[in-house]
C-alpha cells in the first residue's frame, strides 16, 4: 500500500507564523495547508509517482456522527431513501440487471448504483443491521457479476432511456458501481473487490481507443473513473493503473481547456477533474484549472448565496437570476468534488464552498423529515407546486412538486450527500496528526504519530453556533499536531486550553496547527465569532444577501402544505405561501450591517434546526413592500430589477431564517432607496 512520502507543498507560500504559545509546551502556528507528504502518517496515502496529498481520508468505521447530522442521517434512513426498494421500480429485485450474474434484465443503468451509494454509506455510519444485510444482496450481486475477460454488471440491451448507448459501451453506470464497491472495501475489508476492480480495468485496458467512454455522460464524467483508478493504484501499486488513467483523462471531455458543458450536474460533478489528473501530471495547468471552472461557474450563473448556480437542467444564457434553479443531485455532487478537491490540495477554501452547499442548498431541497423531494430547488421560491415551470425553468413537468415517487435521478442519487460529508469531517495528516475540516458534533479514532490511538470529541451546534470544544480520548500521553480549519468568513479565531486563551487574526481560510503533547481529558476550545455580512450580486440588480457565519438567509414565508398524490405511505405535495414575500430590505445606508438584530432560542428537542420551527437562529430587520414584483404566469417569481428601488409601501419588520429551514424563501434581496437612483419597480406583463 502507498504511504506518505515526502514532498514538496501542493501551494505554495506557506505561512509559519507562531501566533501564540497556549497552555504548557505547545505552539500554535497559522499554515495555508497540512503538509504533504511525511515520513509519519498512520494511513493510506497515494503512492508514488502520485503526488502525495495533505489530507488522508479515514477509514468510514472511524468518524461517528452526532448531534443534528446524525438525526440527519437516521431521517435518512427511516424516509423514503431507505425505504426506495418499496417505492422505485427501478430497484425491483426481480429481474433486475444489477442481480443478474449474467448481467441481464431490466433496470440497468444508473439508479441502483445511485441509490446504493447512499444507502450503503447511512448503513455503515449508523450500523444499521437491516440496511447492511440490503447492501450485501447488491454489492454480491456485483461482485457475482463479473465475467472472465473482466467485465462487470449489466451486460445487454440498452442501458438507460437517457442514453442509446447499448451494453458495454456505457461505462457511465459502472463508474457509479465502482464508488459503493470501493466504499465496502473501506468498511469490510472484503479483498474481492480488489480483484474485482483489477480485472475490470484490465478489460477496459483492451478497450478500444474509438470505443472508450463512448457517449455524453461517460465522456462528461470520467473524472469519477479516474479516481477509481487512482483508488485501486494506491491499494495494489500496479504501475499499468497509471497508464489506464492517462486514457481516462485523454478520453474525458476536456475540463482543463474551460467549462465544456451547460448540464448542472456534470458541471458540479466535472470541473474538478484536471485537478484530480494533476495528482499523476502534476503540471500546475491541471492543478489550476478547476480553481478557474468553479469561479467561471459562479461568476457566470452563481451570482446567486448557497454554494450553488443557476443550473435547472442546463445552464442557459441569459438566465442567472436568482429564482432559477440547480438540481438536488447538483448540489451533492458539488459537495462530493469539493471534498475530493480539499483533499488533493488541503486548501481550506474547498471546505467553504462544500459547507456552504451542506448548510444552505441541500436541506431545503428535502422534506425536513425525508419523506420527498424535489428535482429543482432556487434561492429565490415563493411557491413550490406541481406545475410546470417551462420556459422559466428549462424543463417541463412537476419539477417543484415535493415527491418521493418521481424525479429519478434525483430521487435515488441524493443520498450521498450527507454520509460522505460526515466521513469528510476529519482526516489524517501526513506529519500524524488529525485535522477537523468540516464542522460537526462527532466523535474520531484513529492513529496519530507513535502509532497511538486517540479519540476527539466535537461538541458543537455548528454552524449554527461559533462555538466548538474538542475533548481528547487516550490510553497514554501522545504527541502530534492538530490542524483546525478557520473559515473564510471568520475574522478571528479564538482558542483556549489549560485555563489560557489567545486570540488569532489573520488566519480567515487557512489552518490553526496545534502541537503539544496530548494527554487525556485535555479540552480544547475554538470560538470563531459570528457576524453579520452583506454580500452583494452586482450582475443580478445589485441584489443583496444575508449572511451569519456559514449560515445564508431567507425570508420567512408563511407555508400551507396540500397534499397532491403520492400514496397514504408517501404522499407527495405542494407548499404554497401564505404571507407576503415581495419585500426589499430597507438598510441603514451608512452601516448596513447594523440594520440587523440575530434572535436566538432554544436548541430543538427533535434536533432538527433545518424547519421553520426548529431553527435556534434568526434575523430581525425591515423592509417594504414592492406591490409590481409578482409571479409570472407559470407561478415563478419575477425576475429582479435594479437596485435601489423606489416604494411607497410602509416599513414593516421582517424575519429572516436560514435559506437551509425555508423551503419556500426569498434570499437575494432587491434593496429599497430613495433619491435619484432609486427606480420604480416594472410589473410585468
Amino acid at each position: 500500500m502507498g504511504r506518505c512520502q515526502k514532498a514538496p507543498l501542493l501551494v505554495t507560500g506557506l505561512v509559519s507564523l507562531a501566533a501564540c504559545a497556549l497552555g504548557p509546551r505547545m505552539e500554535v502556528q497559522v499554515v495555508s495547508h497540512p503538509p504533504a507528504g511525511g515520513s509519519s502518517c498512520q494511513y493510506l496515502a497515494h503512492r508514488a509517482p502520485l503526488a502525495p496529498q495533505p489530507l488522508l481520508k479515514l477509514p468510514i468505521r472511524s468518524i461517528e456522527p452526532r448531534g443534528w447530522l446524525r438525526k440527519q442521517l437516521e431521517l435518512q434512513a427511516a424516509g423514503f431513501h431507505g425505504h426506495l426498494g418499496e417505492i422505485s421500480r427501478f430497484l425491483a429485485k426481480e429481474g433486475n440487471a444489477w442481480l443478474s450474474k449474467a448481467g441481464e434484465g431490466d433496470h440497468g443503468w444508473e439508479e441502483p448504483p445511485y441509490w446504493l451509494k447512499g444507502y450503503s454509506n447511512v448503513a455503515y455510519l449508523l450500523r444499521d443491521e437491516s440496511m447492511l444485510a440490503e447492501t450485501g444482496v447488491w454489492i454480491e450481486g456485483a461482485l457475482a457479476s463479473q465475467k472472465e475477460d473482466g467485465w462487470f454488471g449489466p451486460d445487454r440491451g440498452r442501458t438507460g432511456a437517457a442514453t442509446p448507448l447499448v451494453g458495454r459501451e456505457d461505462l457511465w453506470p459502472n463508474m457509479i458501481m465502482l464508488f459503493c464497491l470501493q466504499d465496502w472495501h473501506d468498511f469490510s475489508g472484503d479483498e474481492r473487490v480488489l480483484a474485482l476492480m483489477t480485472r475490470y480495468f484490465r478489460y477496459l485496458e483492451g478497450v478500444p481507443e474509438e470505443e472508450f467512454l463512448k457517449g455524453y455522460w461517460p465522456k462528461m464524467r470520467g473524472g469519477d473513473l479516474l479516481s477509481s483508478v487512482y483508488w485501486l493504484h494506491d491499494r495494489t501499486g500496479e504501475p499499468w493503473l497509471l497508464g489506464l488513467a492517462d486514457k481516462v483523462h485523454r478520453h474525458t471531455a476536456d475540463w482543463t481547456s474551460g467549462v465544456v458543458d451547460g448540464h448542472n450536474v456534470n458541471m458540479s460533478q466535472g470541473f474538478g477533474e484536471p485537478t484530480t489528473y494533476w495528482l499523476q501530471s502534476q503540471d500546475p495547468a491541471h492543478l489550476a484549472a478547476s480553481y478557474r471552472n468553479y469561479a467561471t461557474i459562479r461568476d457566470t450563473y452563481g451570482q446567486v448565496p448557497g454554494g450553488m448556480f443557476a443550473g435547472d437542467e442546463n445552464c442557459r444564457p441569459g438566465c442567472a437570476d436568482p429564482r432559477q434553479a440547480v438540481e438536488t443531485c447538483g448540489m451533492v455532487e458539488m459537495m462530493l468534488s469539493s471534498e475530493r478537491l480539499l483533499g488533493i490540495t488541503g486548501d481550506a477554501l474547498w471546505a467553504d464552498r462544500c459547507e456552504d452547499v451542506a448548510f444552505n442548498s441541500l436541506p431545503a431541497a428535502l422534506a425536513a423529515d425525508f419523506k420527498a423531494l424535489r428535482y429543482l430547488t432556487a434561492p429565490n421560491l415563493v411557491l413550490s407546486d406541481a406545475a410546470s415551470k417551462a420556459p422559466g425553468f428549462q424543463n417541463d413537468g412537476p419539477m417543484l412538486q415535493m415527491n418521493p415517487h418521481i424525479h429519478r435521478c434525483c430521487q435515488h442519487n441524493f443520498g450521498h450527500g450527507w454520509p460522505y460529508f460526515v466521513e469528510h469531517l476529519w482526516f489524517a495528516t501526513a506529519d500524524g496528526g488529525l485535522a477537523a475540516a468540516l464542522y460537526a458534533s462527532s466523535r474520531v479514532t484513529a492513529e496519530v504519530a507513535g502509532g497511538n490511538e486517540v479519540t476527539f470529541e466535537l461538541d458543537t451546534r455548528y454552524p449554527f453556533s461559533g462555538e466548538m470544544t474538542f475533548t481528547l480520548r487516550t490510553a497514554r500521553a501522545a504527541a502530534f499536531p492538530l490542524y483546525l480549519r478557520v473559515p473564510g468568513w471568520a475574522r478571528e479565531a479564538r482558542l483556549a486550553l489549560a485555563g489560557r486563551g489567545a486570540e488569532v487574526h489573520g488566519a480567515a481560510g487557512r489552518w490553526l496547527k496545534i502541537e503539544r503533547s496530548w494527554q487525556d481529558g485535555d479540552t480544547l476550545r475554538l470560538s470563531l465569532p459570528q457576524e453579520v455580512r452583506l454580500r452583494r450580486w452586482e450582475q443580478n440588480g445589485a441584489s443583496v444577501s444575508v449572511d451569519l457565519g456559514a449560515l445564508s438567509f431567507s425570508l420567512r414565508i408563511g407555508e400551507n402544505v396540500v397534499r397532491q398524490g403520492g400514496t397514504e405511505a408517501w404522499p407527495a405535495y405542494e407548499i404554497h405561501p401564505t404571507t407576503p414575500w415581495n419585500y426589499g430590505l430597507a438598510l441603514d445606508a451608512a452601516r448596513p450591517e447594523e440594520s440587523f438584530e440575530v434572535v436566538t432560542r432554544e436548541w430543538p428537542a427533535s434536533d432538527m434546526p433545518f424547519t421553520q420551527e426548529g431553527t435556534p437562529l434568526a434575523l430581525r430587520t425591515h423592509g417594504r413592500r414592492i406591490p409590481e414584483w409578482g409571479l409570472d404566469a407559470t407561478g415563478l417569481v419575477g425576475t429582479l430589477q435594479p437596485s435601489p428601488v423606489l416604494t411607497g409601501e410602509p416599513e414593516e419588520e421582517i424575519v429572516l431564517i436560514p435559506m437551509g429551514a425555508a423551503r419556500l424563501r426569498i434570499s437575494s434581496f432587491p434593496v429599497i432607496g430613495s433619491g435619484p437612483e432609486a427606480r420604480r419597480w416594472q410589473a410585468a406583463p
